[in-house]
């Protein structure tokens, strides 16, 4: 959770939803486009610098801090993530962010755990159908008919009452009910929704270092330095004998020279034995044609 979020804002997230089963659209794990989301910021501010920050798993990664958007459209979702600062009427939040996607259904999820501030909304083409947010001690906003999984928690047959004065549940347990019952799953336990995140104050793209391209000369230097096979760089001029390191590069060498040697003579030998044997093929060849 973002830390130093202010007293009435929220992580707030939007599913623009016109496909009629998103559960199997997120089960087919479809990888979000970096050039989705920033078209799409670049139509809800213009003037907004845009750096792509990232790519990742939604439900995987810590949520979008201020002056970031997670993003990710796939065919008939699209779901924005976002810090609002003020979110005590979901129904009123800026008409050209609910309106940035075509969508029939639209719904709005907020959460705030360091304040227990949390609400949901449903937009039903252009339609509020319902919208809810509060504390527990405090409701903001309380518009439409409550739906079927809601009805538990206001009977206090789920979730717990803080105080006398607080309602029958935390309204962030009631905005995960309402989560699963609009979009038909459970997001954490789903499989991975991939996004693309984007900041917009400014910051440059982070830069992942090149690795370092290594050359067969280096990789030798290094085997014979870990094998203990170089000449050693200390040495006493009045000592009679030979390093042990120095008389171990000179076993290598002098059986490397033999290997050579006896290569060569392979070769040779062989180069012989072949054309012994081209002779007396046609040596016979001659014989048979007479």
């Amino acid at each position: 959770m973002p830390s130093q979020l202010g007293e009435n804002a929220a992580i707030v997230t939007l599913w623009f939803v016109s496909a009629s089963d998103p559960q199997s659209i997120i089960r087919s794990e479809p990888r979000a486009d970096r050039g989705y989301g920033r078209k799409l910021l670049a139509q809800l501010n213009p003037t907004w610098p845009i750096t792509p920050i990232g790519q990742f798993a939604l439900n995987r990664s810590v949520p979008a801090s201020a002056n970031e958007f997670y993003i990710a459209g796939f065919p008939g979702i699209t779901i924005i993530q976002t810090v609002l600062e003020d979110v005590t009427s979901l129904s009123k939040l800026n008409p050209r962010l609910l309106r940035s996607v075509p969508a029939t259904d639209v719904y709005i999820f907020a959460v705030n755990e360091e304040t227990t501030l949390g609400g949901f909304a449903h937009i039903y083409n252009g339609e509020i159908k319902r919208s809810f947010i509060a504390y527990e001690e405090r409701v903001f906003e309380d518009n439409g008919i409550p739906g079927g999984f809601e009805t538990p928690y206001w009977a206090g047959k789920k979730g717990t009452r803080k105080t006398a004065l607080s309602l029958p549940f935390n309204p962030i347990e009631l905005v995960h009910e309402a989560q699963r019952a609009w979009l038909g799953f459970d997001t954490t336990t789903s499989p991975d929704i991939n996004v693309v995140a984007y900041a917009t104050d400014g910051r440059p793209e982070p830069r992942i270092a090149a690795p370092r391209i290594i050359n067969s000369e280096e990789v030798t230097r290094s085997a014979v330095e870990k094998l203990g096979l170089r000449e050693s760089a200390f040495y006493d001029d009045y000592e009679e004998y030979e390093a042990p390191d120095r008389v171990v590069s000179k076993r290598i060498t002098s059986n490397a020279k033999k290997a050579a040697s006896s290569a060569q003579k392979f070769g040779k030998s062989l180069w012989r034995a072949s054309r012994e044997f081209g002779s007396n093929m046609a040596e016979r060849l001659r014989h048979t044609d007479r």
